[in-house]
């Protein structure tokens, strides 16, 4: 019986499109196996032909795609209408409050998202994953606790996702080195994990991770667990890894803005389940949108177009958008020297850097930030008059 739809390569009355054939020869189960008949010349012709595109085609996809996507539990709405490009080897750093929707946006890509208001879709290196469970999404997964089997070496731990797809032994050996190797513990494979510090347990669950070869890597928190230099440590290594693998996606969650300036090509923020802003980390940083953008991913001032601009520059009689000058930017000056005038409220010292707390006199609604390297320029003492200097160029309008 005739079927309505496209038209199929026909064989003994069975149908298979282009794609399956892709996959059957990929997968080695023969076009003839899959049609339940002898292969002919021309089906075998289009069997070789769609291979060889499929790698083409997945490798000229995007990392991730997600259409139209929005989560809700009863009334409460978690994701809001979300469509995002994720480019393929690009790695992405998803920053936000807590609540905002970062979590849940990396739980639809990996298919754990069950919620009675869910619509939209995900698409994978050019493959509708939406209605695939998440055994057979071919993700990476590491979270903030690394759920390493304690009664397992770090070979078998690492080793446990390609036994349970049944790979052979002699596959399994190899790849598990070689992830091993890029994580930097080549010789390590014999120990149990609670022989092994914090951030090699992390490195641990990143190669059993990596060893599947999955097409995006989903990383949860990854740092959260490790101490501030360790934690440092770390983040350079992850750096370090994505340069080894230029093709791997990585997606990567975090509430840390030094996660996002070091190791992102681009950084997503989110807001109550929205898109807040996406670009590189510098266009976050130095253009941000607005003043929930600026404040986030750093220290900013935010003051009224009219005490920033000098007399004379068409933004001064700005009044929808304020003012935001980054505190490295300000320069502490003797009184009347510089255009803004004020009083020290505070000096702080953080080692190599000073930190001021300077109340302007035509801005008094909050204390004026200034960072400075210690022992350059002028030394404020609390409670002395002083000035502001700055460029006109280091000033960015932006919405309240």
């Amino acid at each position: 019986m005739q079927r309505d739809g496209p038209r199929m390569n026909q064989l003994n009355g069975a149908a298979l499109p282009a794609a399956g054939l892709a996959r059957a020869a990929a997968d080695g189960s023969g076009v003839s196996a899959a049609a339940g008949g002898a292969t002919s010349p021309a089906v075998s012709q289009v069997a070789s032909q769609a291979a060889s595109q499929a790698p083409n085609a997945a490798a000229r996809a995007p990392g991730v795609q997600i259409e139209h996507l929005t989560v809700r539990y009863g009334t409460r709405t978690v994701l809001d209408d979300l469509s995002l490009t994720i480019r393929r080897g690009e790695l992405l750093t998803v920053l936000g409050r807590s609540g905002c929707g970062k979590t849940t946006l990396l739980r639809f890509i990996a298919g754990f998202i069950e919620a009675d208001g869910l619509t939209g879709s995900v698409a994978v290196a050019g493959r509708d994953l939406t209605h695939v469970p998440t055994h057979r999404r071919n993700l990476g997964l590491l979270f903030q606790s690394y759920a390493l089997f304690p009664h397992l070496t770090v070979f078998e731990n690492v080793a446990f996702g390609l036994r349970a797809r049944r790979v052979s032994s002699r596959d399994i050996a190899r790849r598990v080195a070689d992830a091993l190797k890029l994580v930097q513990l080549g010789d390590s494979g014999h120990v149990m994990p609670a022989q092994l510090s914090g951030g090699m347990q992390q490195r641990v669950a990143l190669a059993r991770a990596l060893v599947i070869e999955p097409d995006v890597l989903l990383l949860d928190e990854p740092l959260s667990a490790l101490d501030a230099n360790l934690r440092a440590s770390v983040r350079s290594e992850l750096k370090a890894l994505h340069e080894r693998l230029p093709n791997l996606t990585i997606v990567c969650v975090t509430h840390d803005q030094d996660d996002a300036l070091v190791l992102s090509d681009r950084t997503l923020l989110m807001r109550d389940g929205r898109i807040a802003q996406l670009g590189t980390p510098q266009e976050l940083y130095d253009a941000p949108r607005d003043a929930y953008v600026a404040r986030y991913l750093a220290a900013a001032n935010l003051l009224p177009p009219n005490v920033a601009f000098a007399p004379g520059d068409p933004r001064r009689d700005e009044r929808e958008r304020l003012a935001c000058i980054r505190p490295e930017r300000l320069r502490i000056a003797s009184p009347g020297v510089g255009p803004l005038h004020g009083t020290v409220m505070s000096v702080d010292w953080y080692g190599a850097v000073l930190s001021v707390q300077v109340l302007l006199d035509a801005a008094q609604r909050e204390p004026t930030l200034v960072t400075m390297p210690r022992g350059h320029g002028m030394t404020p003492v609390k409670g002395t008059r002083v000035s502001l200097c700055y460029e006109a160029d280091d000033v960015v309008l932006v919405h309240a």
